[in-house]
C-alpha cells in the first residue's frame, strides 16, 4: 500500500494529463467529422503514401497508423506519451498490421525512431481553441528533427475565427447565477467563472456578427514562438441585438491531398467534439446593424503549464445606444 502511496505523490500535472489524454483519446474516436475526415485524406490518397514511411505523432488508440498501413505504407511509426499505445499495440496486433507498425512509447524530444527520416508525418494535434492542451509544439519538434526536405504533413492548415453572441439565458444561467445564491451574495465565484471560457455548442443563429479570421497557422512554417500572438479584430454586426460573448472555433485543412480535404469546427458546421469556445463579457453590449466592435486577442502558453492558455480580449464599442469598453483576462487550465 505504501508503494501505491508513493506512486500517487510523484505523480505531476504533465503524469496526469497524459492520462487523461488516454481516456479523451478514446471519447474523440467516436467524432465520425474528424475520423472520417483523417480516413478520407488518407485513403483517397493512396498514391502518397504507397511504400512510404509514416510518423504518427500522438498515435492515441492507432487509428491514424491504421489507415496510413492499409494506404500502403510501408513502415507506420506511432509514437505516443499516454497509456493509451499499449492498449494501441494490442489493437494493432488484432488487425494483423504488427507488421508495418511500431509503436513507440514516449515523448517526442526523447524518443529516437528506427529512420533517419520519414516521407509523412500525421497527427491529431489540434486542442479546445485549436491550442489548447493541443501537441502542435511536439509536432513541431517531430517536423523539424526527422521529416524529409518535401515531405508531407497530414493535416497542414489549421484558421482561427472569432465572432460575437447573444446568449443572454445561459449567461444569467452560468455567470449572473452567482450575484444571489438563495438570498447570499457569491460574486466572487461570479469573477472566477468569467475568467474561464466556456467550451460547449454555440447555434448558428446565435450570431450577431460575421466572423473573422483571427489567425492562420501553416504546419510546414510556423515556429514555436509564433504560437503565441497578439491579433487586431473588427467585428460588424448582422442586425440590432446584444452581445453576452465571443466566440471562436476553427478549421482543419489537409492541402497535401489530391483534391483539398478540410473540416469545421464552427457553429454552422456538423458537430465535432471540438465544439466551439465561448468568452463572455462583464458588460452586455447593445448593437445595432452595421455598428462594429474592434479590439485585440492576444494568446500564450502558462508560464507554469505550456499545454494551459492565457488568452486576453480588449474591445472597445461606441454605439448608438451605448459605450463599452472591456480589458478581460481567461485562462484555459
Amino acid at each position: 500500500m505504501s508503494g501505491v502511496n508513493n506512486k500517487q505523490e510523484e505523480a505531476t500535472s504533465k503524469d496526469y494529463y497524459f492520462d487523461s489524454y488516454a481516456h479523451f483519446g478514446i471519447e474523440m474516436l467516436k467524432d465520425k467529422v474528424r475520423t472520417l475526415s483523417y480516413r478520407k485524406a488518407i485513403y483517397q490518397n493512396e498514391h502518397l503514401f504507397k511504400d512510404k514511411v509514416v510518423l504518427d505523432v500522438g498515435c492515441g488508440t492507432g487509428i491514424l497508423s491504421m489507415f496510413a498501413a492499409k494506404a500502403g505504407a510501408r513502415l507506420v511509426i506511432g509514437v505516443d506519451m499516454s497509456d493509451i499505445i499499449d492498449q494501441a499495440k494490442i489493437i494493432v496486433k488484432d488487425n494483423h498490421m504488427d507488421n508495418k507498425i511500431i509503436l513507440l512509447k514516449g515523448k517526442m524530444e526523447d524518443i529516437v525512431l528506427p529512420v533517419d527520416k520519414v516521407d509523412i508525418i500525421i497527427s491529431e494535434w489540434m486542442g479546445y481553441f485549436l491550442l489548447y492542451e493541443s501537441m502542435l509544439d511536439t509536432v513541431l519538434i517531430a517536423r523539424d528533427r526527422y521529416l524529409k526536405k518535401d515531405g508531407l504533413i497530414f493535416p497542414d492548415k489549421a484558421t482561427m475565427y472569432l465572432a460575437a453572441i447573444e446568449d443572454g439565458e445561459y449567461k444569467d444561467e452560468k455567470i449572473n447565477f452567482w450575484d444571489n445564491v438563495y438570498e447570499f451574495n457569491m460574486s466572487h465565484i461570479k469573477e472566477i467563472a468569467l475568467r474561464e471560457p466556456l467550451v460547449d455548442v454555440v447555434e448558428a443563429k446565435a450570431l450577431v456578427t460575421k466572423p473573422v479570421i483571427l489567425k492562420k497557422i501553416d504546419i510546414y512554417t510556423v515556429k514555436k514562438e509564433e504560437l503565441s500572438f497578439t491579433v487586431p479584430f473588427k467585428l460588424v454586426s448582422l442586425r440590432d441585438d446584444y452581445i453576452h460573448a465571443f466566440i471562436s472555433w476553427f478549421d482543419i485543412e489537409f492541402t497535401a491531398c489530391h483534391k483539398s480535404i478540410h473540416f469545421s469546427t464552427s457553429p454552422f458546421a456538423q458537430y465535432t467534439h471540438w465544439k466551439q469556445t465561448v468568452f463572455y463579457l462583464r458588460d452586455t453590449l447593445t448593437i445595432n446593424n452595421g455598428e462594429t466592435v474592434e479590439g485585440e486577442l492576444s494568446c500564450s502558453p502558462n508560464e507554469k503549464n505550456p499545454r494551459d492558455l492565457n488568452i486576453k480580449i480588449n474591445y472597445t464599442f461606441n454605439g448608438e445606444c451605448m459605450k463599452s469598453k472591456g480589458n478581460l483576462d481567461y485562462k484555459m487550465c
